[in-house]
């Protein structure tokens, strides 16, 4: 099906550089813009059947996170992108700066509930209690995707976003191994993956100071563990990946990422990323941080021997060694080549394909946070695609936006309890009268999917049509609302920019439901729906097999 078919269905111009610029579909369009296409379009066969390719259910279930260094992209930003992977209801959260009165507190941890028996090679329960910990005084705006359930932790959870001061946030899982698991006492006291990725969002200025934050309030409070976990905190200078270890042991390491670092953590593939080899003389090296017992308790346990002759490895160590298929390694070494092989030239649209492809069912959703130096804090982008992003369309959200639409925001799809209850919360029935992006994201991947070599080519270059449009845009978005900013109309730039998204996020929504119809009309024609029982669609070849 050519590219003709789609029109853009918004063809007002939303800051761009010409206000004729209005479709796809052969209508004129400014220069920058058809340049920008042009160099899009040329490459869209390869790319297509690249995704394609890519796109492999059988690779593990599991969050990720890539790193690029500022010397490494083409705009001299750092990038951190990835997504998380919880199969329940996700929304997009915009959350103000907040001041917060003296003696304030929070509720960090979990449950009884959380954690049951022979979940992430547990052979017990991991239970635990909340307990309130102080808030800062003052909390910073930031933006996330919040969803519903993971391993019974009270929702909302979080794997991280970006913040006003241009912080980015992921979170990414790392089993410890069995041994640790199993001596975690219960029941567990302290701060679980979501409550670090949210604290560093809120209160950290930097990539350094969030990892300051989280380990004074580990060694503090305690960590609540589903087995063992990862962070990766990023700034428009460098990062830093902190693993934190099950065991109730206080174990944790963090390493510094530079300027010409391309850095993985990739659905537990623990072969490179992470952390890995400590040097001799880490203690005094600025690019490391550990716990006291980092070391000391390896050697305990016979885990480690100083004098064996090897140097420390982390993996080796305190990893889990089986986490991760042999298809989840080959998925992560072809996304590290991919992003090796476009350094110094690493875009955001790169990384946007690269989660496309690697994006499944699980995946809730994908982020992309743009991190540059001297950058009005309203300006600020973080990119989200509001559903598997395999079929999701990546939709910028600046800092100053003041709110989401009602498709992005929390509904009963997937949300955790909501089953149970007996009738719809009043307060929330206007809210679900409208459509859910997850929802119609999740449409269209199992449509998708079911005939992927026939359909999958042909989301994939509306996706990567549609964020196009979006980046060649964006330039011309930020200059106007600088204009208003210098102008001092703040709140005018606030509005501007509301606009600016919840008409990109219609958008984009539009896109996905149209690709839905139409490959649901297509299916019933030429294949029929597959109903429960019936024999599963042939295996995907390649395309033009």
């Amino acid at each position: 099906m050519p590219l003709a078919w789609y029109k853009y269905i918004n063809p007002a111009d939303r800051g761009r550089d010409d206000a004729a610029e209005v479709s796809m579909s052969g209508a004129k369009t400014a220069p920058a813009v058809r340049a920008h296409r042009t160099s899009l379009l040329a490459g869209l066969s390869a790319l297509f059947s690249g995704l394609l390719m890519q796109y492999c259910p059988t690779t593990g279930s599991a969050s990720d996170a890539i790193y690029v260094g500022k010397n490494l992209t083409k705009d001299g930003g750092v990038l951190l992108a990835g997504f998380g992977d919880e199969p329940s209801s996700h929304w997009l959260s915009i959350v103000p700066h907040r001041q917060h009165p003296t003696g304030a507190t929070i509720k960090v941890g979990g449950t009884p509930a959380s954690n049951p028996a022979g979940e992430f090679g547990a052979d017990k329960a991991l239970p635990g209690e909340l307990i309130e910990i102080p808030q800062a005084g003052e909390t910073f705006r930031y933006i996330s995707m919040d969803y519903s359930y993971f391993a019974g932790l009270p929702a909302p959870l979080t794997n991280g976003g970006m913040n006003e001061y241009g912080l980015g946030v992921r979170d990414v899982a790392l089993f410890s191994r069995r041994e640790l698991v199993n001596m975690t006492p219960t029941p567990q006291h302290g701060l679980n993956y979501s409550d670090i990725a949210r604290i560093a969002l809120e209160r950290a200025h930097t990539a350094r100071e969030a990892v300051d934050i989280a380990v004074g309030l580990i060694e503090r409070y305690g960590y609540f563990t589903y087995g063992g976990n990862s962070h990766v905190f990023a700034d428009a200078n460098e990062g830093w990946v902190l693993l934190e270890f099950a065991g109730g042991k206080g174990l944790w390491v963090a390493h510094r990422l530079g300027p010409n670092d391309v850095w993985l953590n990739w659905r537990g593939y623990n072969k490179f990323g992470y952390v890995q080899t400590l040097p001799a003389d880490w203690r005094k090296n600025p690019d490391y941080l550990a716990s006291k017992n980092f070391v000391s308790f390896a050697v305990e346990q016979g885990w480690y021997k100083p004098d064996g002759g090897t140097p420390f490895n982390v993996i080796d160590v305190y990893a889990r060694q089986d986490q991760y298929s042999a298809a989840t390694a080959e998925e992560a070494r072809r996304v590290e080549a991919a992003v090796r092989s476009a350094a110094p030239k690493v875009d955001v649209q790169l990384l946007m394909q690269l989660l496309h492809g690697a994006g499944r069912d699980s995946s809730g959703y994908g982020e992309v946070a743009d991190l540059h130096a001297n950058v009005n804090p309203a300006l600020r982008t973080l990119w989200v695609a509001p559903g598997p992003p395999v079929t999701a369309a990546f939709v910028p959200w600046r800092l100053a936006v003041e709110s989401v639409p009602p498709e992005y925001q929390r509904h009963r799809y997937l949300t955790a309890g909501e089953a149970e209850r007996q009738n719809i919360d009043a307060a929330q029935q206007g809210l679900e009268s409208t459509r859910y992006a997850d929802r119609a994201v999740k449409r269209l991947l199992y449509l998708a999917d079911e005939h992927r070599d026939v359909f999958l080519p042909e989301v994939a270059a509306a996706l990567a049509a549609f964020e196009a449009r979006e980046l060649a845009g964006d330039a011309g978005v930020d200059r106007t609302a600088r204009v208003l900013i210098d102008a001092h109309e703040d709140a005018l730039a606030r509005h501007y920019l509301t606009e600016q998204a919840h008409a990109a996020a219609a958008d984009g929504l539009r896109l996905i439901e149209a690709l839905a119809d139409s490959i649901e009309a297509r299916t019933k024609v030429l294949y029929g729906i597959r109903m429960p029982g019936d024999p599963a669609p042939p295996p995907a070849g390649k395309v033009g097999d």
